[in-house]
Parts: structure tokens; C-alpha cells; sequence
């Protein structure tokens, strides 16, 4: 395999090798795109109610509405077109994910690369709270922690966080402490170079390369839990739906033949769930190159 070393390129071309994980990657720029581009792809925007029309609900894929709109992929119980709906919620989902995953993965370095370079008492009393944090399930916290705090975005990003964190803190602190062993931090150190420079300009630089491994895979469960706490009714408000309680205002609806509701939203959280760990496999296979 290929170590974390290698420049760009080489990377790149020995990513592209993997015929599944090349198509893994082009699927998951596609889908970032279109959470992005929501507003202008999205022929409706189903969070502004005066767009609504409830004689509009739980039409077929395919049916037009009085006032020519075609709903490619149907509507939900509210007169949402499912397309809109999904892109919106596709850009609620990710939004997500990526930002509790971004200040889970600063908390978790923080506190991993503390650890490591302290040691003693400091390393373990921040590795047992990182013990307990992993003791319990996941969903588990979550939840306890959104039926205290409520709804809302920024809620369940905190909660995100809370349960991410500790994953990036122990894998930060070995990578940290096999580096802290090895002779260019005993050269810095009798060169005079600062603890803060060692630490920043040396050993982060070596210790990013796995975390970021992490952090990718960390995306995509951070984006089913969050779809799995908005299912259960604890994440996101129902005016603004994610694609999991799209799935679950569908959900009702299976056995009445009205299965699009929640086909389509969850055959698109099942494809970015996909893409992501498969582009997270991929990079892993190639920054660890014992593996292999």
C-alpha cells in the first residue's frame, strides 16, 4: 500500500485503481453538489408553506399538478414534492454530519494530543473519561442528551459532537505517543525547538493522516444517527425535515401502497451512507501502509 508519505498524485493514482471506490467518490461529489445546489436544483421549496398544497399530497411519481408541476418522484402527506424534499433534506443531513464531525475531531485532538504529550495523571484522567464515553451506545446518548436540550439543529449537533469525540481523542493519542517515541522529537527537543512547534509543526502533520480516516468514516455516522434521532422524533423539527424524518413521515403510509414517501428519501441516505464508508475504506487501505 501506499504510506501516508506519498505525494498527491501517487495517491490519487492509486485510488483510482479501485474501479469501485473511484465510482464511490464521483457518487459522493454528486450528492454534496446537489446539497449544496438544493435552492436552485430543487424545483420547490418545501419548507415555505405557501408553496404547499395539501390537495397535492401523497400523489404518484410521475403526476402533474394543476399548475404543471410534475412530481418526479411524488409528494408526502403535506404536498411536498419528494424531489425537493430530498434535496433539502440531503443538505440538512450533511450539513450535519460535517459540522459535528468537524468540532468533534478539534475537540478529540485537542484532547488526545494533551494526553499524550503530558502523560502521568493528566493522560489518564482524560483516557478514563474517554473509557466511559465509549461505554455506552451511541444512540443512547443522544438521545438522553436531545430529551434534555429539545430540538433543532444546533441541538443535535452538540449531541453529535458529545458522542463523536472520544473516537478522535484515542486515536489521536496513539498515533501521538508513536510519534513522541521516534528520534526527530528528540532532535527537535535537543535543538531547542518549542513544545508548541514540536507539537504543531511535527507531530500533528504525522498524526492527521489515520484521524482523517476516521473523521470520514465518522461523517457518514454521524449522518445515519442523526437520520435515525430524526426518525425516532427527537432531532430535527418537523418544518424542516431531514431525509430521515422524510423517511419516517413516510413510514405510515408503506402499507397502503404509498411507498414512495420513504423509498426515495432512504434510497438516498442509503447511497451517501455508502459512498462516504467506501471513500473511507478506500483512503484507509492507501494512508496505512501496514495494511496490505
Amino acid at each position: 500500500m501506499i504510506a501516508a508519505t506519498a505525494p498527491t498524485g501517487v495517491l490519487a493514482a492509486s485510488y483510482a485503481r479501485d474501479r469501485i471506490a473511484l465510482i464511490a467518490f464521483w457518487l459522493l461529489l454528486v450528492l454534496l453538489f446537489a446539497a449544496l445546489a438544493a435552492p436552485w436544483l430543487a424545483p420547490q421549496n418545501p419548507y415555505d408553506l405557501a408553496q404547499l398544497d395539501i390537495l397535492d399530497a401523497k400523489l404518484a411519481p410521475g403526476t402533474q399538478s394543476s399548475a404543471g408541476l410534475t412530481y418526479w418522484l411524488g409528494t408526502d402527506d403535506q404536498g411536498r414534492d419528494m424531489l425537493s424534499a430530498i434535496l433539502y433534506g440531503l443538505r440538512i443531513s450533511v450539513g450535519v454530519g460535517i459540522a459535528s464531525t468537524a468540532l468533534a475531531l478539534a475537540l478529540g485532538l485537542t484532547a488526545g494530543m494533551i494526553a499524550a504529550r503530558a502523560g502521568g495523571w493528566i493522560d489518564g484522567l482524560i483516557m478514563r473519561i474517554v473509557d466511559l464515553q465509549l461505554s455506552f451506545p451511541a444512540i443512547l446518548v443522544a438521545l438522553i442528551l436531545l430529551a434534555l436540550t429539545g430540538q433543532g439543529i444546533d441541538r443535535i449537533i452538540l449531541a453529535l459532537v458529545v458522542v463523536q469525540w472520544a473516537y478522535y481523542a484515542r486515536t489521536v493519542r496513539a498515533a501521538a505517543l508513536v510519534e513522541l517515541r521516534k528520534e526527530y522529537v528528540e532532535a527537535a527537543v535537543c535543538m531547542g525547538v518549542s513544545e508548541a512547534r514540536i507539537l504543531l509543526s511535527h507531530v500533528l502533520p504525522n498524526v492527521l493522516p489515520p484521524v482523517m480516516v476516521v473523521a470520514t468514516v465518522q461523517i457518514a455516522q454521524a449522518i445515519a444517527l442523526e437520520a435515525t434521532l430524526s426518525f425516532l422524533g427527537l432531532g430535527l423539527p418537523i418544518t424542516e425535515p431531514s431525509l430521515g424524518l422524510l423517511i419516517a413521515n413516510g413510514y405510515a403510509h408503506l402499507l397502503s401502497g404509498k411507498y414512495w414517501i420513504s423509498f426515495f428519501p432512504g434510497l438516498a441516505l442509503l447511497a451517501t451512507i455508502v459512498a462516504i464508508n467506501l471513500v473511507g475504506d478506500r483512503l484507509r487501505d492507501l494512508l496505512n501502509p501496514r495494511l496490505g
